[in-house]
C-alpha cells in the first residue's frame, strides 16, 4: 500500500509507459489519485497497464503517439485534456537503445536514440507547459540515466541522457515563476526489457547479466521499475515544490 499522497488530484502524462519503468510509473501515479494518460507507440501495447488502473479504482486511458511526431504528439495531449481534464504532470519516459561502439554506430542509430529522448521530451513539454502556466501549477519529471556520465557502447544513449539533465535545469529557470517544477530520476541497473537486451547485446544471459551488475552495487541487488516510481511519486507530490532543476541518481549507490 502507498503512502497516501499530499498532491490534490490531477492528470498525469506518462510517455514510454506500456511496459518496464513507465508502467510502473503510471500505475504508481494511479495508485496517488491522477488521472493517467498511458502513452506509447500503440494503444494495444498500453491496454493491459489501462485496465490494471481501472481493476484497481483509478482514471486512465491509453493513447497512441510517437512522441518525436510534432503533429502525433498534439493529438495526444488534445485527446488527454479532452477526456481526463488539464495535464499538469509530465513524465517524459519514452525511450530506445541502439548500442553500438562508436566506430560501428551508424548515423541512423544515432538520430533514434536523439529523436526519441530529446526531440521527444522537447515536444512532449513544449505541449503541455500551457497548461501548467495557466493552472500555475505544473510537475516535470524527465528520465535520465547513469549512462549519462559515459557508459562504452552507447555514446548515442549517454549523450542523449546527459541532454536530458541540461534540459531539466533549463525548463527549472524557464518555468519556476510559473509553480512549475523539473527535475529529473536518473536510474541505475534496472531489471527492464531494455537492459534484457543489452545483456544480449553483450552475449550474456540476463540471469548472468543481472548477478554481475549486482555485485558491483553497494546495496547489493538491481532495481525495480518500482523503484523508480517512488522517486518519481516525490518529485510530482505537493510538498516537493521547492526541489526543482535537481537530478536524483536511483541506483544503489553514490553514482560515478
Amino acid at each position: 500500500m502507498t503512502t497516501p499522497t499530499t498532491t490534490p488530484p490531477r492528470t498525469a502524462i506518462v510517455t514510454g509507459a506500456a511496459r518496464g519503468i513507465g508502467a510502473s510509473i503510471a500505475r504508481r501515479l494511479a495508485a496517488d489519485g491522477h488521472a493517467v494518460a498511458v502513452l506509447d507507440l500503440d494503444h494495444g501495447s498500453c491496454t493491459e497497464v489501462v485496465s490494471q488502473i481501472e481493476a484497481d479504482g483509478g482514471r486512465a486511458i491509453s493513447v497512441a503517439a510517437d512522441v518525436s511526431d510534432e503533429a502525433a504528439v498534439r493529438q495526444a495531449v488534445d485527446r488527454t485534456v479532452a477526456e481526463l481534464g488539464t495535464p499538469t504532470i509530465l513524465i517524459n519516459n519514452a525511450g530506445i537503445i541502439r548500442d553500438n561502439l562508436l566506430f560501428k554506430m551508424a548515423a541512423d542509430e544515432w538520430d533514434a536514440v536523439m529523436n526519441v529522448h530529446l526531440r521527444g521530451a522537447f515536444l512532449m513539454t513544449r505541449a503541455v507547459q500551457s497548461y501548467m502556466i495557466q493552472t500555475r501549477w505544473g510537475r516535470i519529471v524527465n528520465l535520465s540515466s547513469t549512462s549519462a556520465l559515459g557508459n562504452r557502447g552507447q555514446v548515442n544513449y549517454s549523450a542523449a541522457k546527459a541532454g536530458v539533465q541540461g534540459f531539466t535545469k533549463t525548463l527549472a529557470l524557464e518555468l519556476g515563476k510559473f509553480g512549475v517544477t523539473a527535475n529529473a530520476v536518473a536510474p541505475g541497473f534496472i531489471e527492464t526489457e531494455m537492459t534484457a537486451a543489452t545483456a544480449e547485446r553483450l552475449g550474456m544471459t540476463f540471469e548472468d547479466f543481472k548477478a554481475a551488475v549486482a555485485k558491483d552495487v553497494p546495496v547489493g541487488r538491481i532495481g525495480s521499475p518500482a523503484d523508480i516510481a517512488r522517486a518519481v511519486a516525490f518529485f510530482v507530490d505537493e510538498d516537493a515544490g521547492f526541489v526543482s532543476g535537481q537530478v536524483l541518481y536511483v541506483a544503489g549507490g553514490p553514482a560515478s
